[in-house]
């Protein structure tokens, strides 16, 4: 069985994709995954780094303008498309996840090799919905984001699919150095951090916003960690271990991308999301659902301000019903089977029931 995954650009199409060639392998020890992407993209490290095969085919973005590029995506398009044709030629499916390598491997696989699908936001980009007028099946994140769309969730690394707070959290609150009794707010913004989220939060610090509240703070690889931290400020520059983060934390404040949303849904949190306010305000639609039933508040950037946490953050923050509340319907969204159940996708696919 050979299976061709493409997904690259960002961490948010690579991680679904690794996770769902890490649970292909589970099942089918002899299965060989072979990665796609673009030197452009994360994944020429993080698809060694996980031990599976990259090729590399040329990025084909679509220009969003009238430009020189518009005028050569054709002929760039028909490489990249017959560099995919190639190295598709034995496989028996072809996983897509988005991105700028999914494209061209859709329009190779068309009519050759069978494709499935994984959409991860709310709002499907312009490969995946192309990709999905001849895909054999589709498996989306948010209920009725793509036509016959398969509601799996997001593909999700195996700290998370098995994560257990009850047992995580003496040894993630020893992690953090904070009392068993403390609450706590988590706050991040990615691997690179967010700006406008630190500088609030350190506005909210100066003026004694948070009381007693301990803040765990990831403020991004290249950001300055505050000078004064304080025995309730745990400031670090990216955390590695999120499952001992999500154990240690009451609540989180963070951005609303596929996979956070995802993730802190899956272990049950309760949620303060500021979406990304540029790209094409999918961040906002990947957590309305939550927002609407109750499991999070959503603020916009603009609005994200030290009164907004004052007069309606903390109070959530400090009432432990509340929080209790809230946990639970976050908890309800969450979906720890997502891998399994697109490689039952992919299984019915390549047997020719889907």
């Amino acid at each position: 069985m050979k299976i061709v995954v493409a997904g690259g650009g960002t961490a948010g199409h690579i991680e679904p994709a690794l996770n769902v060639a890490d649970a292909i392998v589970e099942r089918h020890p002899d299965a060989k995954i072979l990665a796609l992407g673009t030197e452009r993209g994360l994944e020429t490290t993080l698809v060694p780094a996980r031990g599976y095969p990259l090729e590399l085919i040329p990025a084909v973005p679509f220009p969003r303008r009238i430009n020189n590029d518009l005028f050569t995506l054709p002929s760039r398009l028909k490489v990249a498309v017959a560099q995919c044709r190639e190295l598709l030629r034995d496989a028996d499916v072809l996983v897509g996840f988005g991105g700028y390598v999914a494209l061209p491997a859709y329009l190779a696989a068309r009519g050759r090799v069978p494709i499935v699908i994984h959409e991860a936001n709310a709002r499907p980009g312009l490969a995946n919905r192309v990709g999905a007028r001849f895909a054999s099946a589709v498996a989306e994140t948010v209920a009725g984001s793509m036509k016959s769309g398969i509601l799996t969730g997001i593909p999700l690394r195996v700290s998370i699919q098995n994560f257990d707070r009850n047992s995580l959290a003496p040894r993630a609150r020893e992690h953090f150095n904070i009392p068993l009794d403390a609450t706590v707010i988590l706050v991040f913004g990615g691997s690179q951090g967010a700006v406008k989220l630190n500088t609030v939060i350190e506005q909210c610090r100066q003026a004694g916003i948070f009381r007693d509240v301990h803040l765990i703070h990831a403020v991004g690889m290249k950001n300055e960690l505050p000078i004064d931290s304080g025995h309730t400020y745990h400031a670090v520059h990216y955390i590695e271990q999120m499952n001992l983060a999500y154990a240690a934390a009451d609540f989180v404040i963070a951005r609303s991308g596929a996979m956070t949303v995802a993730e802190l849904t899956a272990v049950g949190l309760p949620a303060c999301y500021v979406p990304l306010p540029i790209g094409n305000g999918e961040q906002k639609l990947n957590a309305e659902h939550v927002v609407e039933a109750g499991g999070a508040i959503l603020v916009t950037d603009a609005d994200f301000t030290p009164k907004f946490v004052s007069d309606v953050v903390m109070p959530i923050v400090t009432d432990k019903s509340k929080l209790a509340s809230m946990a639970q319907i976050s908890a309800g969204f969450g979906h720890r089977d997502a891998s399994s159940r697109i490689v039952d996708i992919i299984d019915q696919v390549i047997a020719g029931g889907a």
